[in-house]
């Protein structure tokens, strides 16, 4: 249920982490924060997505967001999923979730409540591959009959509370360091889905609960995501989980029933793609950066016509600032009140100037378009082909 004791390589990896996230957590304004974690949440949708099979592009899902759904049928039960898990990791993040540990049988069922009842009815049922059977989907209800997944069997029905119980018992914070929580975070990720409580859905619970696991910790934050470098090493993902699935190899291969060996490689590659996460939204977070490319590019749509000059000062006034006041404009651009307001007003039209009202303080926005440009490789670039 555990990685091994004394492992160093984990534990210097699980002390890597926590120190890179901390760090990751200081280096933008808590507004700005803010605005990145919506962005970064689309982020996860996306790729948790695509570890499903789920290609749901982010122009979809952001339209999606803005309830522009699509006419085709599939298409929009794609978007719905996504707004869907986008909403359930926001309650996460704003702190609404449950008060109880992550790694829990009642958080668990608390997750796949809340993401299936948002799903649409198409994608609530399920079908056995031994019987084609077809199986509606109770969110937030455990399976009431067995299930093969690969090669694996997962337990039995009637053994579900049994194991869960077990799991929580594990897994519980008080019985483990701090070191110790981090490392266990992925085995727990394996251990979940070995168990495979729920019909269909385990995998998107699963990564939810060890973003909310992590965050607990004080390690996870809406700066990073780990479902973006398990999308982006997808077969290793999967084949690593298959062989954490595996009975124990002899007598010098832990003392449970499954392979300890093969979970500590998982806990490895689990917690080397999370420090990859870390250390990649640290470098295109980085303000000076980030300042350069924003520059770069507001120069490019200033020379197109796009933007008018002096749209620059006020992005970086809101990058480095949080917010600013609209009455600011005028000293910040350099022009008279009115031209100040127009240069506003442009920003705000393309979203890259945001406000709750036409009198509130002005905040950096994120809009798609300007993604590739802002955080380069945030998705994969064939995404992009959709914007032009």
């Amino acid at each position: 249920m555990l990685p091994s004791d004394g492992g160093r390589v984990l534990e210097d990896i699980a002390f890597d982490l926590i120190s890179s996230s901390n760090a990751l957590a200081g280096q933008i304004h808590p507004i700005v924060t803010e605005s990145v974690g919506n962005l970064v949440r689309s982020m996860n949708c996306y790729y948790s997505n695509l570890i499903e099979g789920h290609d749901t592009h982010p122009r979809d899902i952001d339209r999606a967001l803005h309830k522009d759904y699509s006419t085709e049928p599939r298409k929009r039960a794609l978007q719905l999923e996504a707004v869907a898990h986008i909403e359930v990791q926001k309650a996460i993040d704003d702190g609404d979730d449950p008060k109880d540990f992550p790694a829990s049988s009642a958080y668990a069922i608390w997750l796949h409540r809340e993401f299936c009842r948002r799903l649409p009815d198409e994608l609530l049922w399920v079908e056995d591959p031994e019987t084609t059977r077809r199986i509606r989907l109770t969110p937030g209800a455990l399976r009431d009959g067995e299930v093969v997944v690969g090669l694996h069997l997962p337990p039995p029905a009637a053994a579900l509370p049994g194991f869960l119980k077990r799991f929580e018992q594990v897994y519980s914070p008080q019985s483990l360091s701090k070191v110790r929580q981090v490392t266990a975070v992925a085995a727990a990720h394996h251990r979940f889905l070995w168990i495979h409580p729920f019909y269909d859905g385990n995998g998107r619970v699963a990564r939810l609960m060890s973003h909310a696991l992590l965050r607990r910790l004080g390690v996870g934050n809406s700066l990073w995501s780990v479902a973006r470098g398990l999308a982006r090493n997808v077969g290793d993902y999967k084949s690593l989980l298959m062989a954490a699935d595996a009975s124990r190899r002899g007598d010098l291969d832990g003392r449970g029933n499954l392979s300890q060996a093969a979970l500590d490689s998982f806990c490895e590659f689990f917690l080397r793609v999370s420090n990859d996460q870390v250390s990649y939204m640290s470098t295109i977070l980085q303000p000076s950066e980030l300042l350069r490319r924003m520059e770069i590019y507001v120069e490019d749509e200033t020379r197109a016509g796009r933007l008018p000059k002096g749209s620059f000062p006020l992005l970086r006034e809101a990058l480095l600032a949080g917010e600013f006041e609209r009455g600011l404009a005028p000293s910040l651009t350099g022009y008279k009140e009115r031209m100040a307001r127009t240069v506003v007003s442009k920003l705000l039209d393309a979203g890259l100037l945001v406000s709750p009202s036409h009198v509130a303080r002005l905040r950096l926005g994120f809009p798609l378009p300007v993604v590739e440009r802002w955080f380069p490789a945030l998705y994969p670039s064939a995404s992009y082909r959709f914007y032009a």
